[in-house]
C-alpha cells in the first residue's frame, strides 16, 4: 500500500436507538473521533452517530459525502480524492454494517483499484445476529436481501427458498420494507408448508427487540404488529 494514501475505516453504526457503549467497541469510537471526512448514506442519521460517539469537533468543520443509490459513479470517483491526497476516511451505513445490503460496496471497490488500505471494523449486524439467535443452521446459510416486489416473483422465491431448506438445511435470510413487513409474514405463513419454520427478529439491540421463530401455522395464528420497523426474516430447520 502507498504510505502517502489515507486509510478507509469501516464503521458500523448503531441498528436503533440503543446506548451506543452496549454495541460499539470502545476502538472504534476513538476512531471515528480521530476523523474529519465521512462518507455516509444518510447525513442526518450519520450526524446523530457521531454525536451519541462523543464527537469533538463542529460538523461544519467535517467533509461529508453523501453515498446512496441515486449516487452516481463520477459523484462516487469525488469521494476518493481525500484518501489519494493522505486523509483517513470513515465510510457509515444508515444502520450497522457498511457494504452489507449497503451502498458502499461500490466506493470499497473504487478504492481496491487505486490500492488503498481498507479497515473494516467490528460492530452490530441485524442479518448474522438473527441468525445467531434463530436456532437455524449457522453453517450453510444465503441472505437475498429484498424479495421482489410482484406479488408472483415474490411467492415464486419463497416456494424456492422453501425447497431449498428442505433439500439441504441451508438457512434464507432476507428483509422486506418496513411498511411492507406485516404483510410478508401474512404471505410466508400462507406460502410456505404448515410446519416450516419462520424467524422474526424485530428491532434487533434495541430495548423493544424481539425475536421468535414458530412453524408457518402458529405465525397464521398470530400476525405481530411488525410495520415500520426493521425486521430481518428467516427460514430454517
Amino acid at each position: 500500500m502507498n504510505k502517502n494514501k489515507g486509510t478507509l475505516y469501516l464503521i458500523p453504526t448503531l441498528l436503533g436507538d440503543t446506548p451506543i457503549e452496549r454495541v460499539i467497541p470502545s476502538y472504534n469510537i476513538e476512531i471515528v473521533r480521530e476523523l474529519s471526512v465521512f462518507v455516509v448514506e444518510e447525513l442526518k442519521t450519520a450526524r446523530h452517530f457521531l454525536k451519541k460517539s462523543g464527537y469533538p469537533r463542529p460538523f461544519d468543520s467535517s467533509q461529508f459525502f453523501v453515498l446512496n443509490e441515486h449516487t452516481s459513479q463520477e459523484e462516487i470517483a469525488e469521494m476518493i480524492v481525500p484518501l489519494l491526497s493522505g486523509s483517513n476516511v470513515g465510510l457509515l451505513s444508515e444502520a450497522g454494517l457498511p457494504c452489507v445490503a449497503d451502498p458502499g460496496a461500490s466506493f470499497v471497490n473504487l478504492c481496491h483499484q487505486e490500492k488503498i488500505h481498507i479497515v473494516p471494523l467490528s460492530g452490530p449486524s441485524s442479518i448474522f445476529m438473527a441468525l445467531m439467535a434463530s436456532g437455524f443452521n449457522g453453517q450453510q446459510f444465503a441472505f437475498h436481501g429484498y424479495l421482489p416486489i410482484e406479488m408472483r416473483d415474490k411467492v415464486k422465491k419463497i416456494r424456492e427458498m422453501e425447497s431449498v431448506v428442505f433439500r439441504n438445511g441451508q438457512t434464507q435470510i432476507f428483509i422486506e420494507a418496513p411498511y411492507r413487513n406485516r404483510k410478508l409474514l401474512q404471505l410466508l405463513a400462507e406460502t410456505c408448508h404448515p410446519d416450516t419454520l419462520i424467524c422474526v427478529a424485530c428491532l434487533i439491540s434495541t430495548a423493544e427487540e424481539s425475536i421468535r421463530t414458530l412453524r408457518a401455522w402458529e405465525w397464521k395464528k398470530q400476525i405481530p404488529e411488525i410495520d415500520k420497523k426493521p425486521v430481518v426474516f428467516l427460514i430454517g430447520q
